[in-house]
């Protein structure tokens, strides 16, 4: 079936040890998700092996953000924490931060890890006793969520340890839309084999957000359209390929994800034929900007990003669902907002990422209320719930859930390359409109003379 008549509700599936999804969005008590400092390491005196794929900012944190899953996996498993291996082609990059790690109080959970190049290495050099129980992904997107060589790290993982857990940085891939398939086989090969599998899609764990999912859930709402804008502070972005739409897949699909998939948790699966979007790009007047810190030149212009995407989208629902990503502020922080509408309801959800504040509105009341949700770490309860699954802590039906499944995470994969796309279809009719309109004109000059 092809990409742009396939309705995303064609395929489901369902678990709660994130091998698949279910109709209904899972969610977790807002309450059950407390702050890594008030966190207790999981018991037990048994070693937690884990394997690192990836010694970049993600893993092991960076000035540029709050992202660094070695740090929140060390103060969940404590002094059981064993990292067996770390692989990356970048051998002295590993070894540097390793040596970061050996050199502070962590140094238990590091002082016998190995780097290699490859997972091929590893395996090939690996006893019995380093076996892992979870494999962290946090390479390059450019080399995940394919079926081809060297891009296949999933495929990978599910030959050389099934049944061994696995998490996935968020998006799955950047790869060429033509691939997406390839994803979906991954899923469903994930899925059929029952291997817990969480994504990245951190912002799901968000008090903030659980807060809104109970609101709707208590008071049996149907999402009636949900808005979502994210402006980036783009003079603190100096990395030339995050300005290349060959390198990076472009902002939509690298950055605003995170917005796409929370509007999917909200409104639900995408009429992916439905899904229209205008730019404005770097070649327009209003596409000008005045501080950037990359050389754009040494781009080629048909790789460089729009400055502005806006989208517009129906649900399998029925309910109207809108994204706007901007490439306009200059600092360092960004300025972010989800609302979703229901009958009588409005939940705002404000800066996410640096201080989550969610406003609502309710029936019988048109002020607002504010809820404020300081030192919140959704990375940490990302991290906290796929090791409680893991070790399958409680049974409860208010246990740790996974929020963000491989096939859910696909999914949003999908409306985000549908974006793309559709803008950049926008831009190609305005072009080709344009120079037929100065044909007309010239043909009527001629005409005239």
């Amino acid at each position: 079936m092809a990409l742009a008549n396939r309705r995303p509700s064609d395929r489901r599936m369902s678990d709660r040890r994130g091998s698949g999804m279910s109709s209904r969005r899972p969610s977790i008590d807002p309450w059950r998700l407390i702050p890594m400092d008030k966190a207790t390491h999981v018991s037990g005196s048994d070693d937690f092996n884990v394997l690192f794929i990836g010694a970049g900012n993600i893993m092991f944190g960076s000035d540029e953000g709050p992202w660094n899953h070695s740090f929140r996996f060390e103060h969940k498993l404590g002094r059981r924490l064993k990292v067996v291996a770390l692989i990356d082609p970048a051998i002295d990059r590993a070894t540097a931060v390793l040596q970061k790690k050996c050199d502070s109080f962590v140094v238990s959970a590091y002082q016998d890890t190995r780097v290699f190049k490859t997972l091929e290495d590893f395996v090939k050099n690996m006893s019995p006793k380093d076996r892992p129980r979870a494999v962290i992904v946090g390479s390059p997107p450019m080399f995940r969520g394919a079926l081809t060589p060297g891009r296949d790290v999933e495929m990978q993982i599910l030959k050389f340890f099934p049944g061994v857990a696995m998490f996935i940085e968020k998006p799955i891939a950047t790869g060429p839309h033509h691939e997406i398939d390839d994803a979906f086989t991954i899923a469903k090969t994930i899925y059929d084999s029952k291997t817990v599998c969480s994504v990245g899609y951190m912002l799901r764990y968000l008090k903030a957000v659980q807060m809104m999912k109970q609101i709707i859930e208590e008071n049996n709402l149907t999402v009636m359209s949900t808005i979502a804008r994210y402006a980036c502070a783009y003079e603190a972005i100096a990395k030339p390929d995050w300005w290349d739409k060959s390198k990076s897949a472009g902002p939509i699909i690298e950055q605003g994800t995170h917005f796409c998939d929370l509007s999917r948790y909200f409104g639900g699966e995408v009429d992916i034929s439905t899904v229209t979007a205008h730019s404005l790009e770097w070649d327009e007047n209003a596409g000008q900007l005045s501080k950037m810190t990359v050389d754009e030149t040494k781009i080629a212009p048909e790789n460089r990003i729009p400055r502005v995407t806006a989208a517009t989208w129906k649900y399998d629902s029925g309910a109207v669902g809108s994204f706007t990503h901007v490439v306009a502020l200059q600092g360092t922080n960004y300025s972010c907002e989800l609302e979703v509408f229901a009958d009588g309801y409005q939940l705002k959800l404000v800066n996410p990422y640096v201080q989550p504040t969610l406003y609502v509105r309710k029936p019988g009341d048109d002020n607002e209320q504010t809820f404020r949700f300081p030192d919140d770490d959704p990375f940490f309860s990302e991290v906290s719930n796929l090791i409680d699954v893991i070790e399958d802590i409680e049974e409860d039906p208010e246990a740790a859930q996974i929020l963000s499944t491989y096939e859910d995470a696909v999914r949003t994969y999908e409306l985000t390359w549908a974006i793309r796309e559709a803008s950049e279809r926008s831009r190609a009719a305005k072009l080709q409109a344009s120079a037929e309109a100065g044909k007309a004109q010239k043909a009527e000059a001629a005409a005239a003379a």
